[in-house]
């Protein structure tokens, strides 16, 4: 199976798009927003946040291998880069939820179609590295 090297006339040239183009400080957008969501944890916490608020506790045991200190850090991270809210009720002990803000929702839609790419693409993926890895 030979995956194509050029990409297909309705494909757009990453390199041309407005998200590869460097701002003042030399930086891309995409590097910027990759820093903070291309880490497995930062997407899973998106995902398990996009249908509702959910405490602390709830968010740790719905990621499979997270520790507490890694999701303290993902957390604040993702809240300071403006895409989670955190909420403190004060109860006894208080109780601390988290949720998606506007902009936390709306990066569902990248996620998503990154998400059906690789669904689809998968498997080519797999025998690609079989062929590979039975010629090296």
């Amino acid at each position: 199976m030979n995956a194509p090297t050029r990409p297909a006339s309705a494909v757009p040239l990453l390199h041309t798009t407005p998200g590869f183009e460097a701002d003042g400080r030399n930086l891309c957008p995409i590097r910027e927003v990759l820093d903070r969501v291309g880490d497995t944890w930062s997407i899973l916490v998106i995902i398990n946040l996009q249908e509702q608020p959910v405490r602390f506790n709830a968010l740790k045991r719905s990621i499979e291998g997270i520790s507490q200190r890694m999701l303290t850090v993902t957390l604040r991270s993702l809240e300071r880069d403006g895409l989670v809210t955190r909420t403190v009720r004060p109860t006894t002990p208080p109780e601390v939820e988290y949720g998606l803000t506007e902009l936390g929702q709306s990066i569902a839609i990248p996620i998503a179609a990154l998400g059906s790419w690789a669904a689809s693409n998968r498997d080519h993926m797999r025998q690609a590295r079989e062929t590979f890895d039975l010629g090296a």
